[in-house]
């Protein structure tokens, strides 16, 4: 029996796996009584491998798996094989070139021809490059945010520094004081601060009475 899988995957299969990305997806199949896989050529570059490179086995497997989410990959196996219930997971994995991979590997067990047999099919989906993209589109929309935050609180800053007369140190002790007072985070504070002192117009004569009607009313 070979070790490398050529045949194709199922259309539908592929296309939910990807979700119209060009996600790689390959397949797989072991006899988890002796250790031995069958890999497509696709898993086999999933793991940093040419086709037939290395003979896939569970020790291969669980060898490239990461060590922080080996234990669990070895339990969804074992319960599997005890349950012969679909099992899904997602963890990384380290290839040949000692690279990081976060993988989604789906599949199910069912009993093989002989009565201490257990055969496991189905199919890993390399997640790297979406985890990256999805991860530093969050990072970025942190900066943003963090950004506005330091905006709001700066011009909050100012507003109460030009109504009391008092430098920056004291417009945001004043600032942390109704923060703690409201029980409200002075990033939110800061923000109604100045979106109320926009309201309020350039026309309006600023006199540090107007601070308590800017933070309260």
């Amino acid at each position: 029996m070979r070790d490398s899988v050529p045949v194709p995957l199922p259309a539908p299969v592929s296309d939910r796996l990807t979700m119209g990305s060009a996600t790689p997806v390959g397949r797989f199949a072991a006899d988890l009584s002796t250790g031995r896989w069958r890999w497509s050529d696709e898993t086999y570059r999933i793991h940093g491998f040419e086709p037939s490179e290395v003979v896939p086995s569970t020790a291969v497997v669980l060898a490239h798996t990461h060590p922080d989410h080996r234990e669990r990959v070895r339990g969804v196996l074992d319960h599997a094989v005890r349950t012969d219930e679909p099992f899904a997971t997602v963890h990384r994995i380290i290839d040949a070139d000692g690279r990081d991979h976060v993988v989604s590997v789906v599949g199910e067990a069912r009993p093989g021809p002989s009565e201490s047999s257990h055969e496991v099919t189905g199919y890993v989906q390399d997640l790297t490059s979406t985890v990256k993209e999805f991860a530093a589109e969050q990072a970025d929309e942190s900066i943003r945010a963090a950004a506005r935050s330091r905006r709001d609180v700066e011009q909050a800053k100012a507003i109460v520094a030009m109504l009391l007369d008092v430098d920056d140190d004291v417009a945001f002790g004043v600032l942390r004081h109704e923060s703690d007072v409201t029980n409200t985070p002075v990033r939110e504070l800061s923000q109604d601060l100045v979106a109320r002192a926009r309201e309020t117009g350039r026309d309006y004569c600023l006199s540090p009475d107007l601070l308590p009607r800017l933070l309260r009313s």
